[in-house]
Protein backbone atom coordinates (compact mmCIF):
# COMPACT_ATOMS: atom_id res chain seq x y z
CA UNK A 1 0.00 0.00 0.00
CA UNK A 2 1.14 3.76 -0.52
CA UNK A 3 0.65 7.07 0.85
CA UNK A 4 0.52 10.29 -0.63
CA UNK A 5 2.40 12.90 1.84
CA UNK A 6 3.76 16.24 1.86
CA UNK A 7 7.08 15.61 3.29
CA UNK A 8 10.05 18.06 4.60
CA UNK A 9 13.18 17.61 2.17
CA UNK A 10 15.31 20.54 3.15
CA UNK A 11 15.13 23.54 5.24
CA UNK A 12 13.34 26.71 4.08
CA UNK A 13 12.01 25.25 1.30
CA UNK A 14 8.64 24.09 0.00
CA UNK A 15 6.86 20.77 1.28
CA UNK A 16 7.28 18.51 -1.10
CA UNK A 17 3.91 16.11 -2.31
CA UNK A 18 4.96 12.43 -2.85
CA UNK A 19 4.09 8.91 -3.00
CA UNK A 20 5.51 6.80 -0.37
CA UNK A 21 5.13 2.77 0.07
CA UNK A 22 3.98 2.40 3.55
CA UNK A 23 6.26 -0.11 5.59
CA UNK A 24 5.34 -3.22 7.43
CA UNK A 25 3.68 -2.44 10.83
CA UNK A 26 5.93 -3.51 14.12
CA UNK A 27 4.43 -4.63 16.92
CA UNK A 28 2.54 -1.24 18.57
CA UNK A 29 1.97 0.13 15.73
CA UNK A 30 -1.52 1.47 13.60
CA UNK A 31 -2.14 2.30 10.01
CA UNK A 32 -4.11 4.70 10.09
CA UNK A 33 -6.49 6.53 6.97
CA UNK A 34 -6.50 10.45 8.10
CA UNK A 35 -9.10 12.11 7.51
CA UNK A 36 -8.05 15.98 8.48
CA UNK A 37 -5.04 17.02 9.77
CA UNK A 38 -4.48 20.37 11.55
CA UNK A 39 -1.02 22.67 11.06
CA UNK A 40 0.02 24.53 14.13
CA UNK A 41 3.39 26.59 14.72
CA UNK A 42 5.76 23.99 15.89
CA UNK A 43 5.71 22.75 12.04
CA UNK A 44 6.08 26.18 10.71
CA UNK A 45 9.15 26.41 12.85
CA UNK A 46 10.69 22.76 11.62
CA UNK A 47 9.96 23.65 8.38
CA UNK A 48 11.55 27.48 8.63
CA UNK A 49 14.49 25.81 10.76
CA UNK A 50 13.55 27.70 14.36
CA UNK A 51 14.73 24.58 15.99
CA UNK A 52 18.28 24.42 14.73
CA UNK A 53 20.00 21.78 13.03
CA UNK A 54 17.64 18.94 11.78
CA UNK A 55 19.05 15.14 11.79
CA UNK A 56 16.41 13.31 10.66
CA UNK A 57 15.69 14.52 6.91
CA UNK A 58 13.75 13.90 4.90
CA UNK A 59 11.08 12.96 7.16
CA UNK A 60 6.95 13.32 7.48
CA UNK A 61 5.48 16.44 9.59
CA UNK A 62 2.10 16.62 10.80
CA UNK A 63 1.08 15.83 14.79
CA UNK A 64 -2.74 15.96 15.28
CA UNK A 65 -5.24 14.74 13.04
CA UNK A 66 -8.20 12.98 12.85
CA UNK A 67 -9.02 9.24 10.80
CA UNK A 68 -9.73 5.87 10.36
CA UNK A 69 -7.89 2.43 11.87
CA UNK A 70 -7.11 0.48 8.99
CA UNK A 71 -4.55 -2.46 10.30
CA UNK A 72 -3.14 -2.66 13.90
CA UNK A 73 0.45 -4.56 14.52
CA UNK A 74 0.47 -7.02 17.22
CA UNK A 75 0.19 -6.13 20.85
CA UNK A 76 -2.39 -3.30 19.99
CA UNK A 77 -5.03 -3.18 21.92
CA UNK A 78 -6.31 0.16 22.39
CA UNK A 79 -8.06 0.61 19.10
CA UNK A 80 -9.63 -1.99 16.59
CA UNK A 81 -10.21 -2.07 12.74
CA UNK A 82 -12.96 0.32 11.57
CA UNK A 83 -12.65 2.41 15.11
CA UNK A 84 -12.39 6.50 14.63
CA UNK A 85 -9.58 7.74 15.90
CA UNK A 86 -7.90 11.39 17.39
CA UNK A 87 -3.77 11.20 16.60
CA UNK A 88 -2.12 13.56 18.79
CA UNK A 89 1.90 14.13 19.61
CA UNK A 90 0.74 14.31 23.27
CA UNK A 91 1.24 10.47 24.75
CA UNK A 92 -1.22 8.60 26.22
CA UNK A 93 -1.76 4.93 27.18
CA UNK A 94 -0.73 2.00 24.60
CA UNK A 95 2.52 0.79 23.44
CA UNK A 96 4.97 2.99 22.58
CA UNK A 97 6.88 2.83 18.91
CA UNK A 98 9.19 6.07 18.31
CA UNK A 99 10.09 5.87 14.53
CA UNK A 100 8.88 4.37 11.03
CA UNK A 101 11.00 4.53 7.46
CA UNK A 102 8.81 4.97 4.66
CA UNK A 103 10.50 4.28 1.08
CA UNK A 104 10.12 6.88 -1.79
CA UNK A 105 11.73 4.38 -4.59
CA UNK A 106 15.26 3.76 -2.86
CA UNK A 107 15.58 6.59 -0.62
CA UNK A 108 13.91 5.93 2.77
CA UNK A 109 11.73 9.26 4.36
CA UNK A 110 12.28 8.92 8.36
CA UNK A 111 9.10 9.89 10.75
CA UNK A 112 8.16 9.84 14.30
CA UNK A 113 5.61 7.99 16.23
CA UNK A 114 3.00 10.40 14.67
CA UNK A 115 2.48 11.74 11.21
CA UNK A 116 -0.23 13.54 9.94
CA UNK A 117 0.23 14.89 6.79
CA UNK A 118 0.09 11.76 4.49
CA UNK A 119 -3.66 10.14 4.06
CA UNK A 120 -2.45 7.00 4.78
CA UNK A 121 0.12 6.94 8.33
CA UNK A 122 1.69 4.73 10.74
CA UNK A 123 1.33 6.03 13.89
CA UNK A 124 2.11 4.15 17.97
CA UNK A 125 -0.56 3.12 19.84
CA UNK A 126 -0.15 5.72 22.13
CA UNK A 127 -0.60 8.65 20.03
CA UNK A 128 -4.40 7.33 19.26
CA UNK A 129 -7.36 8.18 21.27
CA UNK A 130 -10.62 6.04 20.14
CA UNK A 131 -13.71 8.79 19.53
CA UNK A 132 -17.51 7.54 18.92
CA UNK A 133 -18.09 7.94 15.61
CA UNK A 134 -21.31 10.10 15.58
CA UNK A 135 -18.24 12.87 16.49
CA UNK A 136 -17.20 14.94 13.42
CA UNK A 137 -13.70 14.05 12.09
CA UNK A 138 -13.41 17.44 10.99
CA UNK A 139 -13.83 18.85 14.61
CA UNK A 140 -12.23 15.80 15.84
CA UNK A 141 -8.86 16.54 14.68
CA UNK A 142 -8.77 19.66 16.68
CA UNK A 143 -8.30 17.38 19.96
CA UNK A 144 -4.46 16.46 18.88
CA UNK A 145 -3.13 19.40 20.04
CA UNK A 146 -4.95 22.57 19.66
CA UNK A 147 -7.67 21.89 22.46
CA UNK A 148 -5.52 19.69 24.69
CA UNK A 149 -2.98 22.42 24.74
CA UNK A 150 -4.75 25.59 24.96
CA UNK A 151 -7.80 24.46 27.29
CA UNK A 152 -5.41 22.12 28.90
CA UNK A 153 -3.23 25.29 30.24
CA UNK A 154 -6.22 27.03 31.82
CA UNK A 155 -7.52 23.38 33.44
CA UNK A 156 -4.49 21.51 34.19
CA UNK A 157 -1.86 24.05 33.73
CA UNK A 158 -2.52 27.70 36.26
CA UNK A 159 -5.58 25.91 37.34
CA UNK A 160 -7.91 29.22 36.82
CA UNK A 161 -10.64 29.69 38.85
CA UNK A 162 -13.88 30.91 38.77
CA UNK A 163 -14.05 34.74 38.98
CA UNK A 164 -10.64 35.10 38.03
CA UNK A 165 -9.03 37.28 35.42
CA UNK A 166 -6.91 35.90 32.52
CA UNK A 167 -4.77 37.74 29.49
CA UNK A 168 -4.20 35.33 26.25
CA UNK A 169 -1.24 36.03 24.12
CA UNK A 170 -1.66 34.82 20.65
CA UNK A 171 -4.97 34.16 18.99
CA UNK A 172 -3.95 30.75 17.13
CA UNK A 173 -5.93 27.48 17.35
CA UNK A 174 -3.86 27.48 20.79
CA UNK A 175 -4.46 30.80 22.03
CA UNK A 176 -8.43 30.64 20.63
CA UNK A 177 -8.67 27.38 22.61
CA UNK A 178 -7.28 28.69 26.19
CA UNK A 179 -10.41 31.57 25.54
CA UNK A 180 -12.35 28.55 25.18
CA UNK A 181 -11.36 27.28 28.74
CA UNK A 182 -11.14 30.20 29.95
CA UNK A 183 -14.91 30.58 29.44
CA UNK A 184 -15.26 27.19 30.74
CA UNK A 185 -14.04 28.21 34.17
CA UNK A 186 -16.36 30.95 34.36
CA UNK A 187 -12.99 33.45 34.54
CA UNK A 188 -14.92 36.72 35.08
CA UNK A 189 -12.20 38.94 33.23
CA UNK A 190 -10.82 37.59 29.95
CA UNK A 191 -8.22 39.67 27.87
CA UNK A 192 -7.58 38.96 24.04
CA UNK A 193 -4.29 40.28 22.84
CA UNK A 194 -3.15 40.20 18.99
CA UNK A 195 -2.18 41.60 16.27
CA UNK A 196 -5.08 40.82 13.75
CA UNK A 197 -8.39 42.46 14.02
CA UNK A 198 -9.89 39.34 12.73
CA UNK A 199 -8.81 37.27 15.40
CA UNK A 200 -10.05 40.09 18.05
CA UNK A 201 -13.18 40.17 16.71
CA UNK A 202 -13.45 36.47 16.86
CA UNK A 203 -12.09 36.65 20.33
CA UNK A 204 -15.04 38.37 21.49
CA UNK A 205 -17.62 36.08 20.07
CA UNK A 206 -15.48 33.60 21.64
CA UNK A 207 -16.20 34.97 25.13
CA UNK A 208 -13.49 37.99 25.68
CA UNK A 209 -14.58 40.38 27.62
CA UNK A 210 -11.66 42.79 26.46
CA UNK A 211 -9.62 42.59 23.34
CA UNK A 212 -5.68 44.68 22.91
CA UNK A 213 -4.65 44.87 19.37
CA UNK A 214 -0.61 45.12 20.66
CA UNK A 215 0.37 46.59 17.14
CA UNK A 216 -1.31 49.79 18.11
CA UNK A 217 -1.75 49.73 21.72
CA UNK A 218 0.49 49.44 24.47
CA UNK A 219 -0.37 46.27 26.15
CA UNK A 220 0.46 46.23 29.41
CA UNK A 221 -0.90 49.80 29.61
CA UNK A 222 -4.47 48.47 28.79
CA UNK A 223 -3.95 45.46 31.02
CA UNK A 224 -3.60 48.05 33.95
CA UNK A 225 -6.57 49.65 32.79
CA UNK A 226 -8.90 46.89 32.69
CA UNK A 227 -7.83 45.18 35.66
CA UNK A 228 -8.01 48.72 38.23
CA UNK A 229 -4.26 48.81 38.05
CA UNK A 230 -3.52 44.98 39.51
CA UNK A 231 -2.98 42.80 36.37
CA UNK A 232 -4.11 39.28 35.91
CA UNK A 233 -4.41 36.44 38.12
CA UNK A 234 -3.28 34.50 34.84
CA UNK A 235 -1.48 35.25 31.51
CA UNK A 236 -1.11 32.41 28.61
CA UNK A 237 1.24 32.84 26.01
CA UNK A 238 0.64 31.39 22.81
CA UNK A 239 2.05 33.54 20.37
CA UNK A 240 6.01 32.10 20.02
CA UNK A 241 7.23 35.40 20.44
CA UNK A 242 9.71 37.17 22.61
CA UNK A 243 8.03 40.41 23.41
CA UNK A 244 4.94 38.75 24.07
CA UNK A 245 6.15 36.37 26.73
CA UNK A 246 7.75 38.93 28.46
CA UNK A 247 4.28 41.37 28.48
CA UNK A 248 2.58 38.45 29.62
CA UNK A 249 5.10 37.45 32.11
CA UNK A 250 5.02 41.14 33.15
CA UNK A 251 0.71 41.37 33.09
CA UNK A 252 0.35 39.26 36.16
CA UNK A 253 -0.47 40.57 39.61
CA UNK A 254 2.14 40.86 42.43
CA UNK A 255 2.25 38.07 44.97
CA UNK A 256 0.10 35.80 43.19
CA UNK A 257 -0.36 35.88 39.50
CA UNK A 258 0.82 32.97 37.10
CA UNK A 259 2.33 33.32 33.71
CA UNK A 260 2.27 30.37 31.11
CA UNK A 261 4.10 30.08 28.19
CA UNK A 262 3.19 27.41 25.71
CA UNK A 263 4.90 29.21 22.79
CA UNK A 264 7.86 28.48 20.90
CA UNK A 265 10.96 30.49 19.59
CA UNK A 266 13.50 30.58 17.37
CA UNK A 267 16.26 27.89 19.21
CA UNK A 268 18.80 30.40 20.04
CA UNK A 269 16.53 33.35 21.10
CA UNK A 270 15.71 33.86 25.06
CA UNK A 271 13.52 36.13 26.91
CA UNK A 272 14.65 38.43 29.70
CA UNK A 273 12.39 39.36 32.80
CA UNK A 274 12.95 41.77 35.90
CA UNK A 275 14.12 39.33 38.47
CA UNK A 276 12.63 41.90 41.30
CA UNK A 277 9.02 40.88 39.36
CA UNK A 278 10.24 37.02 41.34
CA UNK A 279 10.79 38.38 44.71
CA UNK A 280 7.08 40.36 44.03
CA UNK A 281 5.65 36.76 43.97
CA UNK A 282 5.17 36.65 39.96
CA UNK A 283 5.17 32.86 39.05
CA UNK A 284 6.22 32.09 35.48
CA UNK A 285 6.26 28.34 34.14
CA UNK A 286 6.28 26.55 31.13
CA UNK A 287 3.76 23.89 29.49
CA UNK A 288 3.89 19.93 27.72
CA UNK A 289 0.53 19.99 26.02
CA UNK A 290 -1.45 21.76 29.01
CA UNK A 291 -0.34 18.87 30.89
CA UNK A 292 -3.15 17.05 29.33
CA UNK A 293 -3.99 13.22 30.37
CA UNK A 294 -4.82 12.83 26.90
CA UNK A 295 -6.84 9.53 26.99
CA UNK A 296 -9.00 11.23 29.72
CA UNK A 297 -8.73 14.75 28.37
CA UNK A 298 -10.18 13.75 24.78
CA UNK A 299 -13.28 12.00 26.62
CA UNK A 300 -14.09 15.34 28.41
CA UNK A 301 -13.48 17.03 25.06
CA UNK A 302 -15.63 14.83 23.48
CA UNK A 303 -18.29 14.99 25.53
CA UNK A 304 -18.53 18.69 25.84
CA UNK A 305 -18.62 18.78 21.74
CA UNK A 306 -21.36 16.39 21.85
CA UNK A 307 -23.51 18.16 24.49
CA UNK A 308 -22.69 21.82 22.54
CA UNK A 309 -20.81 23.07 25.81
CA UNK A 310 -18.10 24.18 23.78
CA UNK A 311 -18.09 25.25 19.77
CA UNK A 312 -15.07 24.69 17.42
CA UNK A 313 -16.19 25.91 14.10
CA UNK A 314 -15.07 29.44 14.67
CA UNK A 315 -11.24 28.18 15.13
CA UNK A 316 -11.18 26.31 11.92
CA UNK A 317 -10.27 29.60 9.69
CA UNK A 318 -9.06 27.39 6.31
CA UNK A 319 -9.27 23.67 4.91
CA UNK A 320 -6.58 23.16 2.36
CA UNK A 321 -6.16 19.78 0.14
CA UNK A 322 -2.81 18.12 0.74
CA UNK A 323 -1.81 19.54 -2.75
CA UNK A 324 -2.17 23.11 -1.24
CA UNK A 325 -0.27 22.54 2.01
CA UNK A 326 2.80 24.70 1.32
CA UNK A 327 -0.39 27.62 0.57
CA UNK A 328 -1.49 26.90 4.51
CA UNK A 329 1.83 27.27 5.65
CA UNK A 330 2.49 30.95 4.06
CA UNK A 331 -1.15 31.51 5.44
CA UNK A 332 0.27 30.45 8.80
CA UNK A 333 3.39 32.27 8.65
CA UNK A 334 1.70 35.39 7.62
CA UNK A 335 -0.26 35.32 11.07
CA UNK A 336 -3.72 35.29 9.13
CA UNK A 337 -4.94 31.85 10.09
CA UNK A 338 -6.30 30.27 13.79
CA UNK A 339 -6.48 26.97 12.86
CA UNK A 340 -5.87 25.31 8.95
CA UNK A 341 -6.93 22.12 8.43
CA UNK A 342 -5.53 20.02 5.74
CA UNK A 343 -8.09 18.10 4.42
CA UNK A 344 -6.75 14.35 3.70
CA UNK A 345 -9.31 12.91 0.71
CA UNK A 346 -12.79 13.60 2.38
Amino acid sequence: MKSLAAVLEKLNEPLKIIELDIPPLKPGQVLVKIAYSGLCHSQLNEIKGKRGEDKFLPHTMGHEASGTVLQVGEGVTKVKVGDHVVASWIKGNGLNVAASQYLYGKEVVNSGAISTFMTHAVISENRLIPIEKDLSLKLAALLGCALPTGIGMVLNTAKVKPGSSIAIFGLGGIGMSALIGAKLMYASNSIAIDISEEKLNLAKQLGATHTINASKENVNEKILEYTCNLGVDYSIEAAGNKSAMQQAFKSVKNHTGLCVIAGNLKHDQTIEINPFDLILGKKIIGTWGGESKIDEDIFLYSKLLKEAKINLDPLISHEFKLDQINEAVSLLDEGKAVRCLINLGN
